[in-house]
């Protein structure tokens, strides 16, 4: 190709700008961030930012001191036809420049270091009054368990606002790491381990997490909320988990929809106290636990239904996207298409909504 048939693309010395200013405009969008680790919502994340920021703005100045000093010998030592410019002056051996670059590295380090391994070995112990919440890892979920009431729920972990909670965790399949950025920071969940995450929210609301380790196929897509409510909405909320699944009524659609769930694939994996029979508290099962499917507002691993803010139908609509065929929705998925046919979407749909 010669010089006159280059792409235009080749040609353009602003591609590259255009695309860097696309890339920045992309990060402005005015959208609400789920994810934003910067707006903690509890004093656990507070004293993360409260170590963030002062770290960032040192290492802003060293890199603008840094920098600086680059541009600096470039441009003012560099090589000019117009004028020769003696080499500048070369220094070796200086006993105060060595010290000096050698203490100040280090005073800066020190400065970081001290504050942040307290930080850290504070946030990993839990206080001994703290409400404790078992946390299991699985390719792609998370599964919640509350040993002093027997709750097992997935997805969803609800909490008491302006209480401390402890969450052991650990993983059931590969290495994982539970995070809600407004609550609190990273912590890893380990096969045959048991590590402690502190969480604390101030208010009642919802908190968004996700994965932060790469999982397997579906990592993207193993999500998960933390949702706090005030002291008397949480026990009316144990209350209601430690119920037993509400039986549908005689000839309704939601009868058929059990007899579906019972007569096919489904109970192989999943468990609805009072029609399944194992004990969910003291059973590990490989998904999530139904029992309360319709009192979670998502699933598959909190991906659906999409949005902030799902509607019942949004809800549903979800649910029979997921059920047609869920290694769509979760690639690598354990729960394998099971050919449903659109009757029998919608008897379970009108089942599964029952159970609150």
């Amino acid at each position: 190709m010669n010089r006159r048939q280059r792409p235009v693309w080749r040609r353009s010395k602003s591609a590259p700008v255009a695309l860097v200013a696309l890339a920045l405009l992309g990060a402005c969008g005015r959208v609400e961030q789920p994810l934003n680790s910067f707006d903690s919502q509890g004093p656990i994340a507070e004293r993360i930012n409260d170590l963030f920021w002062p770290v960032f703005w040192m290492a802003v100045a060293i890199f603008v001191l840094v920098q600086g000093a680059l541009l600096v010998a470039v441009f003012l030592f560099r090589e000019r036809k117009d004028r020769e410019r003696p080499e500048p002056k070369q220094t070796k051996g200086n006993k105060r420049l060595e010290l000096l670059w050698t203490v100040v590295p280090t005073l800066i380090l020190t400065a970081i270091a001290v504050p942040t391994v307290t930080t850290l070995f504070d946030l990993a112990e839990c206080p001994q009054d703290s409400m404790e919440i078992e946390v299991i890892g699985h390719q792609w979920w998370f599964e919640f368990r509350y040993p002093d009431s027997g709750v097992v729920t997935a997805n969803v972990m609800v909490i008491p606002e302006d209480t401390e909670v402890c969450a052991r965790m650990t993983s059931d399949d590969v290495l994982h790491n539970f995070w809600i950025p407004k609550l609190a920071g990273k912590r890893y969940l380990v096969p045959g381990q048991e590590t402690d995450q502190r969480l604390y929210a101030e208010d009642p609301g919802e908190y968004w997490g996700h994965c932060a380790e790469f999982c397997g196929l579906s990592h993207a897509r193993m999500r998960a909320r933390v949702v706090a409510m005030t002291e008397g909405d949480f026990d009316a909320w144990v209350g209601n988990q430690l119920l037993p699944a509400v039986t549908p009524a005689p000839g309704s659609e939601a009868e058929r929809g059990m007899e579906v769930f019972m007569g096919g694939a489904c109970i192989g994996c999943h468990i609805i106290e009072g029609v399944n029979d194992p004990d969910p508290a003291t059973l590990t099962v490989p998904a999530p636990d139904l029992t309360h499917f319709a009192s979670r507002n998502v699933f598959a691993g909190a991906t659906l239904p999409a949005g902030l803010n799902p509607t019942q139908a949004d809800w549903e609509a979800g649910l029979r996207l997921w059920l047609a065929d869920p290694p769509t929705w979760k690639p690598g998925s354990f729960m394998s298409d099971l050919g449903l046919t659109a009757d029998e979407i919608d008897a379970l749909v009108a089942y599964l909504s029952t159970l609150e």
